[in-house]
């Protein structure tokens, strides 16, 4: 489990065993086997170095990401420890959907979701986009929109945003399990 808050950018040096130079992420408390976000998608650590960690993707992964199969920057979270804080939502780092940016203008920017997950997002609701906790400002249809502040571009790789770039969307936990408890849902 993590909260959307991203901790460090790293960057994908080698994809295949996919390896992570983590920059300033203390991996002093991450041993063999716990959980790393990684631009949205939760890996398991097959390996440590001083710098960084290896984790394998599987070909399932790969084909319902983007953003993990060529080196360059990604977003990066430690598991969260049971009582640490929330600061973000709760994000399990299995990602819903490949996502579309339509526009940006200024610190707007509009994704498309894939018409499966929309019925999910909600104005004022949490989704996260390459790993990182956002709040939506509007939904018209398949499409919805968010604002990012000067801190968030400055610390994620949000800021490479612009229309065509498609992203790792992490649709609400809590919406899809009220969704399933409604009468008639099996």
């Amino acid at each position: 489990m993590f909260t959307g808050i991203v901790q460090a950018v790293g960057r994908i040096v080698r994809t295949n065993p996919l390896e992570i130079d983590t920059a300033g992420l203390d991996l002093a408390d991450v041993a063999l086997g716990d959980s790393i976000c990684v631009q949205g998608v939760c890996l398991t650590v097959t390996a440590t170095r001083p710098r960084g960690f290896t984790a394998d993707v599987s070909e399932e992964t790969l084909r319902v990401t983007t953003g993990l199969e060529r080196p360059g920057s990604v977003n990066l979270e430690k598991a969260l420890a049971l009582g640490g804080k929330i600061g973000g939502h709760l994000v399990t780092g299995h990602v819903d959907g490949v996502g579309e940016v339509l526009r940006r203008a200024g610190s707007v920017v509009a994704v498309r979701v894939p018409k499966p997950l929309a019925r999910y997002v909600a104005a004022k609701g949490s989704i996260c986009i390459d790993g990182v906790s956002l709040t939506v400002n509007r939904v018209d249809g398949d499409a919805f929109e968010v604002n990012l502040i000067p801190h968030t571009l400055e610390v994620t790789t949000l800021a490479r945003l612009a229309p065509g770039v498609r992203v790792n969307l992490e649709v609400d936990l809590i919406a899809r399990y009220v969704e399933r408890m409604l009468p008639g849902r099996e």
